[in-house]
């Protein structure tokens, strides 16, 4: 329970034991699809990250309500932007990096990267 209790608090928890564990699938994995897998998983950590930090407990979306009291507290947007971009640049990271895979396997036939470094 109390394990539960500390995921659900403490996203920066979270975000750090899914770098760590993104960080081990690139440098345990031989094939390359697991590789960007694992960079796929540290990058959604970074995310997580970044947009913990820019919540704020008891804070409301930054879109003007006259129905809200003056003395409201306002999220910060520029966090959750930022990863939107972030977003972005490493689904297009990603497809390249699939192409690039693609390619290589069709010249060497397989997607290992021992193997690979031994063709060569």
């Amino acid at each position: 329970m109390e394990l539960s209790r500390l995921l659900l608090n403490y996203p920066y928890f979270i975000s750090i034991i899914l770098f760590c564990l993104g960080c081990l699938c690139i440098l345990t994995q031989h094939n390359l699809v697991k590789k960007v897998i694992g960079i796929n998983i540290m990058e959604t950590s970074i995310f997580l990250f970044f947009i913990a930090v820019g919540n704020i407990d008891g804070g409301v979306a930054p879109i003007y309500d006259p129905a809200l009291p003056a003395d409201v507290i306002y999220i910060n947007p520029l966090t959750s932007t930022l990863m939107l971009t972030g977003i972005v640049v490493s689904f297009s990271v990603t497809a390249f990096a699939l192409a690039i895979i693609v390619k290589l396997y069709q010249f060497y036939g397989t997607i290992y990267a021992q193997d690979i470094m031994r063709m060569r």
